[in-house]
């Protein structure tokens, strides 16, 4: 009875330990998920209990066991220790002074912690999951957060130079082939070496400063790169208690915060589920689907469902792929999958430039490692894609330019016999092939001149009738084709955008060099269609600086060229559509009153798309005409710069001359009067001029009421900006009036009744200011700007001595109000309230205007 009772009480403690889970342990522990199996594994947790390690078995499955770090209550994986070497249930975490050593069943070393400085005294798991190694003193000599594995959690970083990489399944933790890298300009997702996201791309983050890259994060209000002067890219989320970013096996990267018992994912990229590298197999066809956020698979042209389980495509014929490519007994060929995008292509240059499709395949045969081709038509380019073949993207409306085709081989059959009987039949047939290798030949070489013939013909009587079309020296697409413009956009056909647009039937702008209609093209999306009218000299060079302007740059605070039409006398360019339109109908127009949040919003965007055109490009680019019309808005009230046709690519030689008039009336900057060298500060200026009209919510020359002036408003004495006669109101120089008296709340429009602050005014006015001084050199850059926007630079003071031309402007407008007629007045409401547009070399000019035309010098 006596042993009975004492096996009893040995398998009572047994049972009690394997049950229990401590809060620290000190070395010659050991722990195996059978040891542990009445907690599944658990052996260590969190202070609160908020993690938990275990030897885990993700998925259920019973053949592959992990040392992980697990959030308790979202049951989601942070960390692995031994992700490429599983244990058996069997295997064993053993902890000793000299560290952290993962054990199978057989005794087999399968993972360890590197080694330390010290002797270890215990490890602990923190409330933030990360689990440390301790010395004596309770300091660190090694971390599970400085070895980072799919996911980092808020408290954690991932230094410039470290990765994430994909787990290949939920149930298999084995490093999968995604990977997110982080750069000192950006974080990179890649596969097999091919990027295909950038944060920087993405249109939900905002950049906010120029700064180097140092390490990620997440913390409770969203994701950041942070840089040696603060944040560099930012994405805000709400507040959340538990907030982790993860690389999914399937190459999407996600970030999700967990609150009342509910994971709930907040951002993803690619947001496109068509750009991750494998959406739909390898060389699966992808379509984005009109009424699900999953993306529709099917396969290429002459290609089948593979039978595999890793899905995909395989050629219908039993074609080999690549992997036989190269062998001497196999012959290369393409097969041809239509227009499509492919991931690869957004984030690589060309193998080659101006070249024709023969060259390109060319290139690809010679290269082993070369899977297929994509080529341009309309400039030339090709693109190879090396080691790996991913998903392919079905084109669209936007992008019909450039072609795919799939590097596959034939192998050569031996189909010689050594037989008597196979000999004699090839010698009683001999002459049947010799006499079609003599005749096939010939009737080929007949056809192929006669085909030629017909062309030649049909092409000089093409020509003829459209000399009498359009006469000889009419414009067509052949003079556009003469620029070589890297990355062009998709062509319409003019046919194709006048039924996009139901003949032109919706205007909803203008400008000096035509008029923009809406119109939704076969794919549903909704685009603007500028038509160009005044086509001459001047308006084809604007014409092309457009499309190769806006066609190679991409930010989130610049209108997208989607693209453009040069067919025949028609010149056209199609933008991705803004819903809420430019800022001149909301600000100054009849609707509900932009609040003051939102018109800083417009202003920072703005800015920010400025900063970009004249620093983060290749080239610098100036725009030129930066006013409220070229200001469009989309939902929440996101700016972007639209209207690049008044806009120059710079090279360094060419970057302090301009040599043509451009630019509107009311926001040109001095130099352009003084036919002085014309740099990026012009931009500058104009955009003072803007700042000036989102504080006032008027246009910066403007009518009051004759019965209450600004003086009636003000202290009794008369200002400059304003006449006694008609109330013409300058706003530059009242600005400048009420700064140097500090009366920053005078200036803001009355229709915001109070709802903007003191400081808010001061801060945007100083700005403006600065950005209207009249030596160019001592306008702040755009760069700047932001930074004083954002608040992370200080605010300087403007110099009064260089805003003094505000009051000679100021002079002129009340000097050009006097005159005027009493019965004039009424007409000159009228005329000021028009929409202000460029100046043509025929323009009137108007007392009331920026400056008098005679007071113009330089070329018009």
């Amino acid at each position: 009875m006596k042993p009975i009772l004492t096996l009893s009480c040995i398998l009572f403690f047994c049972t009690t330990i394997s049950a229990h889970t401590f809060s620290y342990i000190t070395p010659n522990f050991s722990a195996s998920y059978l040891h542990f199996i009445d907690d599944f594994g658990t052996f260590l947790v969190s202070p609160n209990n908020t993690f938990k390690a275990a030897i885990f078995n993700p998925g259920g499955q019973q053949t592959s066991f992990y040392l992980c770090v697990i959030h308790d209550a979202s049951k989601t994986i942070i960390w692995s220790a031994n992700r490429d070497a599983p244990i058996s249930d069997s295997g064993k975490m053993l902890l000793t002074v000299k560290g952290i050593t993962i054990i199978d069943h057989d005794g087999n070393t399968k993972w360890s912690t590197p080694s330390l400085k010290s002797q270890a005294n215990r490890l602990v798991l923190t409330e933030m999951g990360n689990l440390v190694l301790q010395d004596t003193s309770n300091g660190s000599l090694w971390e599970s957060f400085q070895s980072p594995t799919d996911t980092i959690v808020i408290g954690q970083r991932l230094p410039v130079g470290a990765s994430l990489s994909s787990a290949a399944s939920n149930s298999n933790l084995s490093t999968g082939d995604f990977k997110l890298t982080i750069s000192s300009s950006d974080a990179v997702l890649q596969w097999y070496g091919q990027t295909y996201w950038k944060l920087s791309t993405d249109t939900k983050v905002f950049k906010n400063s120029n700064n180097m890259v140092e390490y990620m994060a997440v913390n409770n209000s969203g994701f950041y790169l942070f840089g040696d002067g603060g944040t560099a890219f930012q994405l805000g989320l709400p507040l959340a208690n538990f907030r982790i970013a993860t690389l999914g096996s399937s190459g999407k990267f996600t970030i999700n915060s967990f609150s009342n018992a509910i994971l709930t994912q907040e951002f993803v990229g690619p947001g496109d589920g068509c750009q991750t590298p494998l959406a739909c197999g390898r060389a699966g066809l992808c379509t984005k689907s009109t009424d699900s956020s999953s993306p529709v698979c099917s396969c290429p042209p002459n290609f089948r469902v593979g039978s595999g389980t890793s899905g995909g495509c395989v050629l219908s014929n039993g074609s080999h792929s690549l992997s036989l490519a190269c062998e001497n007994s196999s012959v290369v060929s393409f097969s041809n999958i239509g227009y499509v995008q492919y991931f690869g292509t957004f984030y690589s240059d060309p193998v080659m430039y101006k070249g024709d499709l023969s060259s390109c395949q060319k290139f690809c045969s010679n290269n082993c490692s070369c899977l297929g081709i994509l080529y341009k038509n309309t400039s030339g380019s090709c693109y190879t894609i090396e080691n790996e073949l991913g998903s392919i993207q079905a084109s669209n409306g936007d992008n019909r330019d450039m072609l795919g085709f799939i590097k596959t081989n034939v192998v050569e059959s031996k189909t010689g016999t050594n037989d008597d009987s196979g000999n004699k039949q090839s010698s009683q047939n001999g002459g049947f092939p010799v006499a079609v290798a003599v005749v096939l030949p010939i009737i080929g070489f007949i056809i192929l001149m006669a085909i030629i013939f017909l062309g030649w013909r049909r092409l000089i009587l093409l020509s003829k009738i459209k000399e009498v079309k359009l006469g000889k020296n009419s414009p067509s697409s052949g003079d556009l084709d003469a620029f070589y413009i890297p990355g062009l956009p998709a062509r319409f056909d003019y046919e194709e955008l006048e039924e996009a647009t139901e003949n032109f039937k919706t205007l909803i702008g203008s400008g000096g060099f035509g008029t923009v209609y809406k119109g939704v093209l076969p794919d549903k999306s909704a685009v603007a269609v500028k038509k160009i009218v005044n086509i001459g000299i001047q308006g084809k060079k604007d014409f092309c600086t457009e499309i190769a302007v806006i066609g190679n740059i991409h930010h989130v605070n610049l209108v997208k060229l989607k693209g453009f039409c040069a067919q025949g006398r028609h010149r056209m360019l199609v933008y991705e559509y803004m819903n809420r339109g430019s800022l001149d109908r909301n600000l100054f127009g009849g609707g509900p009153v932009l609040e003051w949040q939102e018109r800083f919003d417009v202003a920072l965007g703005t800015a920010r798309g400025l900063a970009y055109l004249h620093s983060g490009c290749e080239q610098k680019v100036i725009h030129c005409d930066i006013k409220p019309e070229n200001i469009l808005l989309q939902d929440q009230f996101q700016a972007k710069i639209s209207d690049f046709g008044l806009s120059k690519l710079l090279s360094p030689e060419q970057s302090g001359l301009f040599t043509t008039m451009r630019g509107t009336r009311g926001y040109l900057a001095p130099e352009w009067l003084t036919n002085s060298a014309i740099t990026e500060k012009t931009d500058v200026y104009s955009f003072g001029m803007v700042l000036l009209e989102l504080v006032s919510g008027r246009k910066n020359c403007y009518f009051r009421s004759r019965s209450h002036s600004m003086d009636e408003s003000n202290s009794g004495g008369g200002h400059s900006s304003t006449s006694s006669t008609t109330g013409l109101v300058y706003f530059p120089l009242f600005a400048l009036e009420m700064h140097e008296q500090k009366s920053y709340l005078e200036l803001a429009d009355p229709r915001l009744e109070g709802r903007v602050t003191y400081e808010e005014l001061e801060k945007v006015i100083r700005i403006a200011l600065c950005c209207v001084h009249e030596e160019p050199v001592l306008r702040p850059n755009m760069v700047t700007v932001v930074g004083m926007l954002e608040g992370g630079t200080p605010l300087p003071h403007p110099r009064i001595e260089s805003l003094n031309f505000l009051r000679f402007y100021g002079r002129r407008f009340t000097e050009a109000s006097t005159i005027a007629e009493e019965n004039e007045y009424g007409s000159l409401m009228h005329q000021e309230a028009r929409r202000s547009t460029s100046i043509p070399s025929d323009s009137p000019s108007h007392g009331f205007s920026y400056m008098s035309s005679q007071n113009i010098s330089g070329p018009r």
